[in-house]
């Protein structure tokens, strides 16, 4: 190379160089007008860090930089003058006084996709099955976007569980939001999981909150199965995680749901349990010194449970579906616990479980009678109405003189309607039953409600 050509080189080097380092100086002078604010831990009582020194805002996440170190996940929930409280989503363990928080970006989400399916993951989108981190297309961001009552589909089509006692007697909607009220051991993970396997719906979102670890397990493996985890995505937070995770889980099952609703996929949501969340929330609220209201539920419980429920159901016009099923917990089968009766009045209706059925060993051990689906008289023809209303009749009738029945005080041939509830009733326990593996689509469902109500012969 020509002596020339050499100096023409290293001049353009120079520059070069001169130009990156102009643009290194620029990052530093916007970092430096851009102070990072760092805080303190002064105080830990309970669940509750109090911290000075932070500018953020409720729901900012934080990081507590440990004496080992180990890095906490927080998140903001309130303030007092100077004094900020935040809540850990992790455990806590080898805490110091004076530990740094770190504020974070408040923006970060997950990987999400098709690739999501198939995968458990924690609330905070952390995978718990072992097959590595997640992948995907998008990045979805855990704030989702309210909408307009106004703009929201109204619910026009049935959506086929699988299940005979729902698709006959209790037909669902897309885009419905239904309580399953249920005491413990009386089999609502187990309808769950027949609607997983069974449903039409494209996709399948289970949030499981709360449960005992084995539980978490055992739907996973046995319930839910190979071909029920192939089309669901599943976030899970046993009962050992810090309550925070567990709000965060019921969230994040609800926007992965929210994701795939708004791709124009009829989404199944089912949630065990919104009695769970609502606890976690009492945990964090209780914490940070706001005092309980009703059986010692903090007046914030009865507000998040909305904001969570009304995410569900169907998007605009172009969009898919939601529906949803939340377990409710009915402690000592106490259906007028306070959040049984928030749940029951701000969803589409309510499906009982009753311990009774489950002891006489019938499967699902819904009450038809003490169950109810709100949008169903808008979905279904006015023959399946006819049908549903009267074997409600019938079997409000048969309930109503059992114990007569037992004693043989009651003697055949004195009242018409009794004798038929009397002689239909095996076939209405019939019909409620079904096997785990058996699935009953909601044209055949009708048709056999049809066959049970037809007048038994005279032979």
């Amino acid at each position: 190379m020509s002596l020339t050509g050499r100096l023409m080189t290293e001049t353009q080097r120079g520059a070069e160089s001169a130009v990156e380092r102009l643009q290194r100086f620029r990052q530093y002078d916007l970092l430096a007008k851009q102070p990072q604010a760092f805080g303190r831990i002064t105080r830990m009582v309970g669940l509750t860090l109090e911290a000075v020194g932070l500018n953020v805002s409720i729901g900012h996440t934080c990081q507590v930089l440990m004496a080992n170190d180990r890095v906490i996940e927080t998140e903001v929930v309130g303030f007092a003058g100077e004094k900020t409280f935040l809540m850990p989503i992790q455990s806590i363990d080898g805490l110091q006084p004076g530990a740094r928080v770190v504020p974070r970006d408040h923006s970060a989400g997950i990987p999400i996709g098709g690739e999501i399916l198939g995968r458990v993951i924690d609330g905070m989108g952390t995978p718990l099955d072992g097959r590595g981190p997640l992948s995907g297309e998008h990045t979805l961001s855990t704030i989702a976007s309210v909408i307009n009552p106004l703009h929201r589909m109204p619910i026009k089509r049935p959506l086929d569980v699988g299940v005979r006692a729902i698709n006959g007697l209790l037909t669902v909607g897309q885009g419905q939001r239904l309580g399953l009220f249920a005491g413990s051991g009386v089999g609502k993970s187990v309808l769950m999981g027949m609607m997983t396997k069974f449903t039409e719906a494209d996709v399948v979102v289970v949030g499981l909150i709360g449960e005992r670890g084995r539980e978490v397990k055992e739907f996973i493996d046995h319930i839910l199965g190979d071909e029920g985890l192939a089309r669901a995505a599943v976030v899970a937070a046993p009962a050992d995680d810090a309550p925070l995770m567990r709000l965060r889980a019921s969230y994040l099952a609800t926007r992965i749901a929210e994701y795939f609703r708004d791709q124009g996929k009829r989404v199944l949501l089912l949630m065990d349990s919104l009695t769970r969340f609502a606890q976690a929330q009492r945990e964090i609220a209780l914490a940070i010194g706001e005092p309980p209201a009703t059986k010692g539920y903090p007046p914030s419980v009865f507000a998040r449970i909305p904001e969570l429920v009304e995410r569900a159901g169907n998007g605009s016009q172009d969009g898919g579906s939601i529906t949803a099923f939340y377990t409710v917990l009915t402690e000592g089968d106490d259906l007028q616990d306070p959040i049984a009766d928030a749940a029951r009045a701000i969803l589409d209706g309510h499906i009982v479980l009753s311990r009774q059925l489950a002891e006489e060993g019938i499967y699902p051990a819904i009450d038809v009678e003490g169950s109810i689906s709100r949008v169903m008289q808008n979905i279904v023809s006015s023959q399946q109405l006819n049908d549903v209303h009267r074997l409600k009749q019938l079997l409000s009738k048969y309930r109503q003189n059992r114990d007569l029945i037992t004693v043989g005080a009651y003697e055949a041939g004195t009242d018409p309607e009794l004798d038929l509830a009397m002689a239909k009733y095996p076939e209405f326990m019939a019909y409620v039953s079904q096997a785990l593996d058996q699935k009953s689509q909601i044209a055949e469902s009708v048709n056999h409600l049809s066959k049970v109500l037809e007048p038994p012969s005279q032979n």
